[in-house]
């Protein structure tokens, strides 16, 4: 790996020269493509959802990244390597995503991936019309699911209408514009435009086979594409037309019952539809779970007879295909970006432990380095403590201690209180 780019893959190569390579030695281990989380909700100060009406699609998830999130370095002792980090699930229309790389220890701007296409979330189900708000929450339109569906449908009559209406100023005369006003802006509507002429793409929230048939009807009338339906996880009984109307999958791989509309998910959901011809990944929506994606893409292997390979290609090729960023990652390749992980064993096994995660051609993960900054982090950690309690028995004054707690944050969290990155709460 050079400049951050593969360049060769052979046995026994030979350094460039006038280079101060690192070495590192593999022999016995287990090389594959860095993961790559489709749905990830990690590096995101303060709240995930914009709630307060039923579109949001002019907030924008890239405004708001927090590269100091503690979830970025754990996950890439994990294997990842890459996320796209979407706004929550509170309305049927959410913000517009922003896809990263882990760059642990660079700033906000540096971790987006430079060139990566736009992405918004959809939802559809419970939590878009409200379900489990409570009794105080029933207000806002939708209601019903026959709302959310009358959403899209007004929202993208909306887009069109303002299109055209750029379209045809756009076609006067410098003349004519010097006479005439533009269109006032909208950012909400020149994201949906955005749909419509097919340089955004959508990552919806969904479960059941209804909603998923009625999405994809509203946009064969109204002339958008959906690129993915996340969790998915009653696509095996709408397989075919999914693969008809070229929408990709990223599920999860045996999550059930934690709501009603979860009810029919089985966990040979993802490999029925790999078996389909779908794109398909498996995806976290959950930051501890993101830190275990190549055991999750397992459970393929037992739950649907999938290869290791096609396993793991549910958890790096597929999810770059699904965020059309395949010709720069997911594969170990020349001309791919270095995004490599080192595994002391076969990854499908839970006794897999990744030993290096290397980003760019530069490594953000090292166990060994990992476990001498632990002990180095004990030792300061009783020479603190020490140097309190000699201070305490000495009269000093004391204080009782106060933790911080950190936010985990998840598709349908609606807080915004950010007091957790405050040292002074109770």
């Amino acid at each position: 790996i050079v400049d951050g780019i593969i360049v060769r893959i052979a046995p026994n190569i030979e350094p460039t020269k006038g280079a101060f390579p690192i070495v590192i030695d593999g022999t016995g281990k287990h090389l594959t493509p860095g993961i790559i989380d489709e749905h990830s909700h990690i590096a995101v100060s303060g709240g995930v959802n914009e709630g307060s009406q039923a579109s949001s699609a002019e907030v924008r998830i890239g405004d708001v990244i927090n590269p100091d999130d503690v979830n970025i370095y754990r996950q890439l002792a994990g294997g990842v390597v890459a996320s796209q980090l979407l706004h929550g699930s509170a309305n049927p229309i959410g913000g517009q995503s922003a896809i990263i790389k882990l760059r642990w220890g660079a700033n906000a701007e540096q971790m987006k991936i430079l060139g990566a296409p736009g992405f918004i979330k959809f939802a559809l189900g419970e939590n878009v019309k409200q379900s489990n708000w409570g009794d105080n929450e029933n207000v806002r339109f939708p209601q019903t699911r026959m709302g959310v569906e009358q959403v899209y449908y007004d929202y993208f009559t909306r887009a069109k209408e303002y299109h055209a209406q750029w379209e045809a100023w756009k076609s006067l005369s410098q003349k004519e514009r010097e006479k005439a006003s533009p269109p006032r802006r909208d950012l909400e509507l020149d994201a949906l435009s955005e749909i419509l002429l097919g340089s955004r793409f959508i990552t919806c929230h969904s479960y059941i086979q209804s909603e998923i048939n009625m999405l994809m009807h509203v946009s064969d009338s109204m002339g958008f594409h959906v690129n993915t339906f996340t969790h998915i996880l009653e696509g095996y009984k709408v397989a075919d037309k999914m693969k008809a109307h070229g929408a990709g999958a990223s599920s999860f791989s045996d999550w059930w019952a934690y709501k009603f509309e979860v009810k029919d998910a089985i966990p040979y959901n993802p490999a029925l539809l790999f078996r389909m011809g779908i794109v398909t990944a498996i995806n976290s929506d959950d930051a501890e779970m993101a830190r275990r994606l190549n055991q999750e893409a397992a459970k393929s292997i037992k739950y649907g007879g999938l290869t290791e390979t096609q396993a793991l290609q549910m958890v790096t090729l597929n999810p770059a295909k699904l965020l059309h960023l395949d010709k720069q990652m997911g594969q170990i390749k020349v001309g791919m970006s270095g995004d490599v992980v080192l595994w002391s064993d076969n990854p499908t096994s839970v006794y897999a432990r990744v030993e290096n995660t290397i980003v760019d051609g530069q490594i953000m993960y090292d166990s060994k380095e990992d476990e001498k900054i632990r002990l180095e982090m004990q030792a300061e950690r009783a020479r603190l403590t020490q140097k309190m309690l000699a201070e305490k028995n000495e009269g000093g004054a004391t204080r009782p201690a106060k933790p911080k707690r950190h936010k985990l944050w998840d598709c349908e969290d609606m807080s915004d209180n950010e007091d957790y990155l405050d040292d002074t709460e109770e």
